[in-house]
C-alpha cells in the first residue's frame, strides 16, 4: 500500500493545531503507534557521491544495485552552502534529526569539540510526544569513538526535552552498564573498586542533563545483560567500528523491536589518518552492514512488510587533490555539500530517481510524514515525491 499524501497532510494538520502539546499539558493518554517502522541510516563519516552512487566508481554495490532500485533516490541532495554552518558529522546528524540548519558550538568550549545541544526538538522527541512509545523503541545506535554524539537524543526545547528522548546503544553505554553491574556484584579489592567507581562517575558525568537515577530504561539494561552473556566483558569477541553498529542494530531489532531507529555509521572518517583505503573500506563496511540490517527486517515479523528505510549521509567530502590529506570535509568545498538520499520500503514507489535539487533538512519532515506526526520546528518541506 502506497504512503498516502492525504494521510500525511491530515496528520500534519492535526499536529499543527497543537493536539500533541495539548495532550501533554492535560496529561492525556497518548495513542499507540500503529504506523510503519522507520530505520534511518546515516551513511556516515562523510561520503562523496563519486564512491557511492556513481556506478563506475562505487564501493557500495549492494546499496547502488540492490537498494536504489527498490525506492526513491534523490541523487542531488545537498547541504546549504549559503549559511554559516559546518559540513561535519555531529552537525549533519542534527540537521537530519531536527530539520533545521544551526551554527553549533561545543558546549564545553573545546577546540574541535563536538558536544552540541540542539535548541529545537529531534525526531525522537516529536515521535514520543505524539505516541505512547517507550524510550527503548526509539533508538540511536552510535559509534564507540564518537562519544560526543551519545547525547544527540534530545534537545533543550522547553516543550520537549529529556522526557521524550530516545535511548542510545553504543559500546560506551555497554561499558557504563558493565561497571554498574561489576560494582553491584562486589568481590572487588579496594583499589579495583575505587578505580571502577571513579571511571563510572566520569562516564556518567558526561550525560549531565540526565539525572543519575534515570540513566537507562530497564529494557536497555536487560539488553546489555544479554550482550554480556553472549560476548563477555573483554571486547575481543564482538566486532568493532561500524561492523559493531550493525551487530548492535540487528540484535536490537530482534530483542527491543524499535519503531524508530537511527544508525550512525562513521568508518569512512578514518581517512583523516591520510590513507584513502580507509575511506574506501569504510564505505564497503557500511554497504555490508546495510545488507545485514535489510535482511533482518525481511526476516523478523515485527519488521517484515512494515518498515521504511531512509539512508542519507551526514556530509560529503572535499575533492581537492592539493590537500596533504585527501577527502577532508571542513573546507566548505562544493563536494562537501553534495550528498544524496534513498527512501525505500513499505508503501514507497520503487525505481524512481528524482533529478532535482533537494535539501538535507527535508529529511526530518519526510520521516515525520511517514510516521504521521509533524516536525513543527523543521524549516524545510518534506520530499513530496516520497508520498503517493
Amino acid at each position: 500500500m502506497a504512503v498516502s499524501r492525504r494521510t500525511f497532510l491530515a496528520a500534519a494538520g492535526a499536529s499543527a493545531l497543537g493536539l500533541p502539546r495539548l495532550a501533554r499539558a492535560q496529561e492525556a493518554a497518548l495513542p499507540a503507534y500503529t504506523g510503519p517502522n522507520v530505520i534511518l541510516i546515516r551513511f556516515g563519516g562523510g561520503v562523496r557521491r563519486q564512491e557511492t552512487i556513481a556506478p563506475e566508481t562505487t564501493y557500495s554495490p549492494y546499496f547502488l544495485h540492490e537498494l536504489v532500485p527498490r525506492g526513491v533516490l534523490f541523487p542531488r541532495m545537498g547541504i546549504d552552502q549559503f549559511q554559516d554552518i559546518n559540513t561535519s558529522h555531529g552537525e549533519g546528524t542534527l540537521y537530519i534529526l531536527t530539520g533545521k540548519y544551526q551554527k553549533y558550538h561545543d558546549v564545553e568550549n573545546q577546540f574541535l569539540g563536538g558536544r552540541f545541544e540542539s535548541p529545537v526538538p529531534t525526531l525522537f522527541e516529536y515521535f514520543r510526544a505524539a505516541y505512547d512509545v517507550p524510550e527503548h523503541e526509539a533508538l540511536i545506535v552510535n559509534g564507540e569513538d564518537r562519544t560526543n554524539e551519545e547525547f544527540y537524543n534530545f534537545s533543550n526545547h522547553h516543550l520537549f526535552g529529556v522526557q521524550y528522548r530516545s535511548a542510545t546503544l553504543s559500546l560506551f553505554r555497554y561499558k557504563e552498564h558493565l561497571l554498574r553491574r561489576q560494582l553491584a556484584e562486589g568481590g572487588l579489592d579496594e583499589q579495583a573498586r575505587l578505580e571502577k567507581e571513579k571511571l563510572l562517575h566520569q562516564m556518567e558525568g558526561l550525560d549531565y542533563r540526565v539525572a543519575k537515577e534515570h540513566r537507562q530504561p530497564e529494557a536497555i539494561e536487560r539488553f546489555w545483560d544479554g550482550w554480556r552473556d553472549y560476548y563477555g566483558e573483554s571486547g575481543l569477541k564482538n566486532a568493532r567500528g561500524d561492523a559493531l553498529l550493525t551487530q548492535i542494530a540487528v540484535r536490537a531489532m530482534e530483542e527491543l523491536r524499535p519503531r524508530l531507529m537511527m544508525i550512525n555509521y562513521n568508518d569512512p572518517d578514518y581517512v583523516h589518518w591520510g590513507n584513502p583505503a580507509h575511506y574506501y573500506n569504510g564505505i564497503s563496511v557500511i554497504d555490508r552492514g546495510m545488507r545485514q540490517i535489510v535482511e533482518a527486517a525481511e526476516r523478523l515479523e515485527a519488521y517484515r512488510e512494515n518498515t521504511i528505510f531512509v539512508i542519507v549521509p551526514d556530509c560529503g567530502r572535499d575533492s581537492n587533490r592539493a590537500q596533504a590529506v585527501p577527502f577532508q570535509h571542513h573546507f566548505n568545498s562544493r563536494s562537501a555539500h553534495e550528498i544524496f538520499a534513498l527512501i525505500f520500503g513499505t508503501g514507497i514507489e520503487a525505481g524512481r530517481v528524482v533529478d532535482r535539487e533537494a535539501n538535507q533538512i527535508s529529511v526530518a519532515a519526510t520521516v515525520a510524514g511517514l510516521m504521521s506526526f509533524r516536525a513543527e520546528f523543521a524549516e524545510a518541506a518534506p520530499l513530496d515525491e516520497v508520498f503517493a
